[in-house]
């Protein structure tokens, strides 16, 4: 289905690719983010309305569509298609697919590499031994005006329709944006205790369920929960920590106690103020500081993560909360803002088709 071949890309140093004002997705071997890296004012260097994905991951988890020209990375592998039509509604599926067909399939001494790649079977529908793409186009719509009706009496019962910042976050937001705040470096280790956890279950050990107690692996999916397990609760690891995928660094908030499959750490706060609102912060800052690691080419000892360095505000010589916890109410408020919008739009927009 598709010419597999190595992304072209510029052998340049992140900050010579990198711009503020450049609008060119730099597509690394990131988990998050559609796996853009940033943006570049230099030439793209692959063509668009394809696919990439890590050669180093356990999987498709990395595999997304990419709609305009791009410039490559080391380890990222070009998927262009060999059949029309082809969009963004048929991608969805095929990486649906390929990531149902991967699952399990792969570790870190056997990766899904350009080999593994292209040997990948997938189910898709057909009519008369044919891909069935106007289903799949059909089927993606109509499952998308069932999602953003959801959300529709999402954000009406919680409330979150109201996306107006108050005067505290406006001033922070500017304080941010004419680098008013001040940012201090800290390393983790100062901030946050790094635990292992108290028992590592097995994935193929262990019954996946749809309620129990969350079960976090180092997936870049669904917040590193792969399911809901029942097990034996004093191995249970904290509440409002962060989990953090030792091969991977894949961080995000757990705000319940939960069980964890093997590499994981947990980070926990040395300090009671932490929340799920800082939380956000302190894991864009993580995000940021290792990124200059190559995904997935090691393992982050517990001596890495807690010397890595991470830029926050601080007041008093210590961490300010508070103005953490107001920027990113005011972050969430903007997103909300876009997401309520974008899901009126498209509502109305698919109305006709759903015969609503």
């Amino acid at each position: 289905m598709f010419e597999i071949n190595p992304t072209k890309y510029y052998k340049l140093k992140n900050e010579e690719i990198i711009s503020l004002d450049g609008d060119v997705p730099l597509i690394s071997n990131s988990s998050v983010n559609n796996g853009v890296m940033g943006f570049s004012d230099l030439k793209a260097n692959n063509k668009g309305d394809s696919l990439t994905c890590s050669d180093t991951t356990l999987g498709a988890e990395t595999m997304y569509y990419q709609e305009k020209d791009f410039i490559g990375y080391s380890h990222i592998q070009h998927l262009v298609p060999k059949f029309e039509p082809f969009n963004k509604k048929i991608a969805s599926v095929i990486i649906s697919a390929c990531r149902v067909s991967t699952l399990n399939k792969y570790d870190y001494g056997n990766k899904f590499n350009r080999e593994a790649m292209n040997n990948t079977e997938i189910k898709l529908p057909v009519l008369n031994g044919k891909i069935n793409f106007s289903f799949i186009e059909k089927f993606i719509t109509e499952l998308e005006a069932e999602r953003l009706a959801e959300l529709e009496a999402y954000l009406m019962a919680t409330g979150l329709r109201d996306y107006t910042l108050n005067d505290e976050e406006k001033v922070v937001l500017e304080s941010f944006k004419a680098n008013k705040i001040v940012l201090k470096e800290f390393k983790i280790g100062e901030l946050f205790n790094i635990n292992s956890y108290k028992k590592r279950f097995d994935a193929n050990k262990v019954e996946i369920l749809e309620i129990g107690n969350p079960y976090v692996v180092r997936t870049s999916l669904n917040n590193g929960i792969r399911g809901y397990i029942n097990e034996d609760e004093q191995f249970l690891n904290d509440g409002n920590t962060i989990s953090f995928g030792q091969d991977t660094a894949t961080m995000f908030y757990q705000e319940k106690p939960y069980f964890t499959g093997d590499k994981i750490k947990i980070v926990k706060s040395k300090n009671d103020e932490f929340n799920k609102l800082n939380a956000l912060f302190f894991i864009s800052s993580m995000y940021k500081s290792f990124s200059s690691f190559a995904w997935g080419s090691s393992s982050f000892s517990v001596n890495i993560i807690e010397n890595q360095i991470i830029e926050i505000p601080m007041k008093n010589n210590k961490p300010d909360f508070e103005i953490m916890n107001t920027f990113i109410s005011a972050v969430q408020k903007l997103v909300i803002k876009d997401v309520v919008l974008y899901a009126d739009r498209k509502i109305s927009a698919t109305k006709d088709i759903i015969g609503a």
